[in-house]
């Protein structure tokens, strides 16, 4: 039995899932990695990016903003999101993330159950993070 797993950043792998996709994922804990059947990742919007519409049949997804700020859509409304705030979207709507901020939008999203999540982006484009993405995880 598995007790737990540790993760330093300097292990972490990040991934995007096509050469035009304006945000990024560092994968902290997946069913690759600890046979669990949800997804963390720190999701990295690049200045002006965002998540293309999407709706998951069964999962639940969420979003806590470690930094910056963006907007969340979920079918038709809006809504403002910062540093410190959270959204859980429930399965079955339509939604995107964007970001309006002047600087990345970093947030801890969780996807539960996976619903191929993990396999998506593991089959993207490995990325380095750098510099910026490093300051604001570690809080340096």
């Amino acid at each position: 039995m598995k007790s737990f797993r540790f993760n330093s950043l300097a292990d972490v792998k990040a991934f995007r899932i096509s050469p035009d996709s304006s945000n990024y994922f560092a994968i902290l804990f997946d069913k690759p990695l600890d046979g669990i059947e949800n997804i963390f990742v720190v999701e990295i919007f690049n200045v002006g990016g965002a998540t293309p519409p999407n709706e998951h049949a069964t999962a639940h997804e969420f979003f806590y903003v470690l930094h910056g700020e963006g907007v969340a859509r979920c079918n038709d409304e809006e809504l403002v999101i910062k540093k410190g705030d959270s959204l859980l979207l429930h399965p079955g709507n339509d939604h995107a993330i964007r970001n309006t901020g002047r600087c990345k939008l970093y947030t801890l999203t969780v996807m539960t159950p996976n619903e191929g999540f993990s396999e998506l982006i593991r089959s993207g484009d490995p990325v380095t993070l750098d510099e910026e993405d490093l300051r604001i995880l570690t809080g340096a």
